[in-house]
């Protein structure tokens, strides 16, 4: 089949969408490109002047149809779908086009896809609350279809002594900050903990967490030594700090770490422990001190910790791979393929 996949790209190093695209390339499908952020009109005047930014998304949308009818795909997948307007997606169906929307982002960015989620021709969302905020709204027939890995990308490295020594901890955190984390993570400055990722400079400069700050700019390679040398992968999930909207969706970290024959210790986060079983493929923790407590515990106790992080592995590659999310999708939409 011939696939219009459209989403963001970006330009350092491979994310969830070219994941995607991978993954439905190794099934035999032609798969053509859209980069669904090619603004011409800078951000900064975009958010001033909002007859700019509704004229950019024309733009948009104008060349993702030009390539449409130059391809001719069976399928247009589009990730996010944040910037695909209503008669774009009409306009495809016209075209004959099979339309899939496949949500990645938590509820705050969702009032612009209600509008649009109901004239696709069939809805996928990475967590289950956006199949019930959906839902609430009238549109009916979403379905969970969360993230995954991709081996290819997404699996442990031998790493040196330098490299442990630069990228190894006992305890690890990935990910952006948020305040709620950093109150979290203070309690465990007494470990020996690291702290990667974007927006840390934010921290008060009289947290005893700022020493473990390591570095606000990853790449997926930094991401395989660090989760090959840390001995636990901690994973906290978003949440709205106002909790006007749940978030239970699992995060792409989880299935990669694990992919990456990792440990992991877990917030309890609803869709993370309908796909892994706690104790046999990760850990939960429910609070601070349950997650103080069972870090002292699996530090002291590795061989139960790497049977944890064995099992999580075979699961994430036997059953959570891009490859089995694809199928899926495919299997859901049927004879209209």
């Amino acid at each position: 089949m011939k696939i219009l996949s459209s989403g963001h790209h970006n330009p350092h190093f491979f994310t969830i969408t070219e994941y995607i695209e991978s993954a439905i390339r190794n099934l035999g499908h032609d798969v053509s490109v859209f980069e669904d952020r090619q603004h011409v009109i800078p951000g900064r005047i975009r958010k001033r002047v909002p007859f700019l930014n509704q004229l950019d998304l024309k733009i948009i949308n104008r060349k993702m149809l030009s390539l449409a009818k130059s391809c001719k795909p069976d399928i247009a997948i589009i990730t996010g779908g944040n910037r695909i307007e209503v008669k774009t997606i009409r306009r495809l169906k016209r075209l004959g086009v099979i339309t899939v929307l496949w949500t990645t982002d938590p509820a705050p960015y969702f009032e612009t896809l209600v509008t649009g989620a109901a004239f696709y021709d069939y809805i996928f969302c990475q967590g289950t609350e956006a199949v019930e905020m959906l839902a609430r709204a009238g549109i009916k027939g979403a379905q969970w279809l969360p993230m995954a890995c991709d081996p290819e990308y997404h699996h442990s490295v031998e790493c040196t002594s330098a490299d442990r020594k630069k990228y190894g901890s006992d305890i690890v955190f990935v990910g952006s900050y948020y305040p709620n984390r950093a109150t979290l993570f203070e309690k465990l400055v007494d470990f020996n903990i690291a702290v990667w990722g974007p927006g840390w400079d934010a921290l008060d400069r009289n947290s005893l967490l700022g020493r473990c700050i390591r570095g606000a700019h990853t790449t997926p390679n930094d991401w395989l030594k660090i989760y090959s040398a840390s001995k636990i992968v901690l994973a906290t999930h978003y949440k709205d700090p106002q909790n006007r909207f749940p978030v239970y969706q699992a995060s792409p970290r989880i299935f990669e770490a694990l992919a990456c024959r990792a440990f992991v210790l877990c917030d309890d986060q609803r869709d993370v422990f309908s796909l892994f079983q706690d104790g046999e493929d990760l850990v939960r923790f429910i609070d601070a001190s349950d997650l103080m407590n069972k870090a002292k515990h699996y530090l002291a106790h590795p061989e139960e910790r790497n049977k944890i992080a064995g099992m999580g592995n075979r699961n994430v590659l036997k059953n959570h791979t891009y490859t089995h999310r694809i199928r899926e999708l495919f299997s859901k939409i049927g004879n209209r393929a």
